[in-house]
C-alpha cells in the first residue's frame, strides 16, 4: 500500500455523492492508496475560510471534481484558488462521463481508480 497521503478534495455540494464514492474507495483494504478526507461540510459557517485554509495546508494535494455544478459554486472555486496560493499540487478529475466541464487553472483528468491511485502517489 503506498504511503497515506492528505487529499482535501473540493466539490461543489450538488457532488457530494461522489465525493462520497471516492472516499468509500479509500476504504476499500484492495485499494492502492489511502487518504483522510480534510473536507469541510458546513461551507457558509463564519470561520469556514480559515477552516479550508487550515486543512488546505495541512494536505498533500487538493483532488477537485469537475462538473457542470463547479463553475456555480463559490466555495470550491476559493478551495481552488486557496489550494493555488498555498502552492499545494491541484488535480481535477471529471465527475461524470458526459460532463467535461473546464475549471481554468485544474489539470482534469477522467476518473479511474488508476488516475487517481497515481496522483496520489505522486505527492
Amino acid at each position: 500500500m503506498a504511503n497515506k497521503k492528505t487529499i482535501f478534495i473540493a466539490f461543489a455540494i450538488e457532488d457530494e455523492k461522489i465525493r462520497n464514492m471516492i472516499k468509500g474507495q479509500s476504504l476499500n483494504t484492495n485499494s492502492s492508496f489511502e487518504y483522510v478526507d480534510m473536507s469541510v461540510k458546513e461551507a457558509y459557517e463564519s470561520e469556514w475560510k480559515k477552516k479550508v485554509r487550515t486543512r488546505i495546508l495541512r494536505s498533500d494535494g487538493v483532488l477537485v471534481i469537475a462538473s457542470q455544478n463547479s463553475p456555480k459554486s463559490s466555495g470550491q472555486k476559493w478551495e481552488i484558488q486557496c489550494a493555488q496560493e498555498e502552492k499545494k499540487k491541484v488535480r481535477g478529475i471529471w465527475a461524470y462521463k458526459g460532463d467535461r466541464t473546464d475549471i481554468a487553472g485544474v489539470n482534469t483528468m477522467v476518473w479511474t481508480w488508476d488516475n487517481i491511485a497515481k496522483w496520489i502517489d505522486s505527492l
